[in-house]
């Protein structure tokens, strides 16, 4: 048993899901917010799940567009993950995205909800994205202060050395897995002490690539994903023009938990 009751997600493509497709999850995408609704409504059967996150938002556009309809569901838990998009972007302010990230978990936390804020990866390792590693701790830091202050969680995804490997990243290698997401659901659950179900998954070793081999990888990579997002970037379009949330109304988690091994 646990504390909550009516579960409702924040945030940006991270917590929509992409880079777990499953044609049963609403959407298309399962994602680490559906497998930690699944544990948490185990047992409860009044339990009720919101997402309202979709992909490609900046984080005044979070704000903007899914506080006031998260705060009208009368949430007693909100996980918010927002500002990654506005941080990796030339010009992302990690010292104003965080006081605008302050004014928001204020008024959550002013209803009496638990409250979840998602420090960034670590990308020193990322290609291309790697180059803003300074500005995402600096972002991160300040998380924490907004944390401290108002009394909200702080799920550390700069501490999970886990997501380190590629295997827990999407082939876009902007997104996480159904791997990476499974890892992470499991490190949100233990950060809120709730018993869950989700074990560690042991990633396989990949086997060593020659240059060549690598290199032609990474053609392929930039071509089919870094291009695109590029080309978005000027055009000042998002990935999520025209798309809705994937669970905006709070309802419960219909049918069975789905099988640990879909993490595979």
């Amino acid at each position: 048993m646990h504390l909550w009751s009516r579960f409702v997600a924040m945030g940006d493509s991270f917590t929509e899901g992409i880079g777990d497709p499953n044609p049963d999850s609403p959407g298309g995408n399962r994602g680490w917010a559906d497998r930690v609704a699944e544990e948490l409504a185990s047992g409860q059967p009044d339990f009720a799940y919101a997402n309202l996150a979709i992909r490609g938002r900046l984080l005044n556009q979070i704000i903007d567009e899914q506080l006031e309809p998260a705060l009208a569901l009368k949430p007693d838990l909100v996980t918010i993950c927002a500002g990654g998009n506005d941080v990796i972007r030339p010009g992302g302010d990690p010292d104003r995205l965080a006081e605008r990230m302050d004014g928001a978990v204020a008024r959550l936390r002013g209803t009496g909800a638990g409250v979840v804020l998602f420090t960034g990866p670590d990308l020193g390792s990322t290609p291309v994205l790697g180059s803003v590693r300074g500005r995402a701790a600096i972002y991160n830091e300040n998380l924490r202060t907004v944390a401290q202050r108002h009394g909200a969680i702080i799920a550390d995804m700069w501490a999970l050395r886990e997501l380190n490997d590629p295997q827990m990243w999407a082939p876009d290698r902007l997104h996480f897995s159904p791997l990476g997401h499974h890892t992470i659901a499991a490190m949100v659950l233990d950060t809120l002490q709730v018993p869950h179900s989700l074990q560690p998954l042991e990633t396989k070793p990949l086997p060593a690539k020659k240059w060549r081999t690598a290199r032609s990888e990474d053609m392929v990579w930039a071509r089919e994903f870094l291009f695109p997002w590029v080309v978005r970037r000027v055009r000042h379009q998002s990935s999520g023009d025209g798309i809705s949330a994937k669970r905006p109304e709070a309802g419960p988690m219909f049918g069975r938990r789905m099988p640990q091994g879909s993490a595979d």
